[in-house]
This record gives C-alpha cells, sequence and structure tokens, in this order.
C-alpha cells in the first residue's frame, strides 16, 4: 500500500457558513494530510477556500494503485461534505489529482 496525497476541487455554489466549513473539515480530518511527511512539510491544509467560492480539498488515501487512490479520495469527499449538509448541487467537485506520495519505496 502507498500513502497519496490527493487533491479534489470543487465550488459552492451558495457560498460556505463558517460553521458548515467546521463541520466539513471535522468531517475531513481522518483524511488530513498533516499526517504524511509531504503534509506537514508543504503545510498542506485539509480544505482550503478561495474568495470565488472555489475550493480544495487536500486528503491522504491508502491504495495500491493512483487511480484507486483517486477514487477513495473523491468518495471520502463526497461522504464528508454529505456529513456537512452539502450535496452534489450545493458543492460540485471537479476530479481528483494526486499531488503527492508518500511511500517508503527508495
Amino acid at each position: 500500500m502507498t500513502t497519496y496525497v490527493i487533491s479534489v476541487p470543487g465550488t459552492f455554489t451558495a457560498g460556505i457558513e463558517a460553521d458548515t466549513r467546521t463541520r466539513l473539515a471535522r468531517a475531513l480530518r481522518p483524511a488530513d494530510p498533516h499526517g504524511t511527511r509531504m503534509g506537514s512539510a508543504e503545510d498542506l491544509d485539509v480544505l482550503s477556500v478561495n474568495e470565488d467560492n472555489t475550493f480544495t480539498l487536500r486528503l491522504t488515501v491508502e491504495a495500491d494503485t493512483g487511480r484507486h487512490a483517486e477514487e477513495e479520495a473523491h468518495r471520502l469527499a463526497g461522504s464528508a461534505l454529505q456529513d456537512a449538509g452539502l450535496d452534489e448541487r450545493t458543492a460540485p467537485l471537479g476530479p481528483a489529482v494526486i499531488t503527492g506520495i508518500d511511500s517508503e519505496v527508495r
């Protein structure tokens, strides 16, 4: 298994309130990239929101392949958004992209 850091972009179509942002960050906590060497070194936040209501979720995923990691990250992101009271209409997601690999392979 390899640990991947995956970025999942999206847009809040109606903005996001502070309490919703807190619920979303809490739902994403188990996948926080700070738990990896790369996430700690680059100080990657699990949730970044821009002024235009676009956002990026950065998640840590254990998987056998990059494709599986991207699929799992998208699933985790969708589940966390749902837990925060959002859905595909209020926070559509873009494609997941591998932004880092934290592996013990030398």
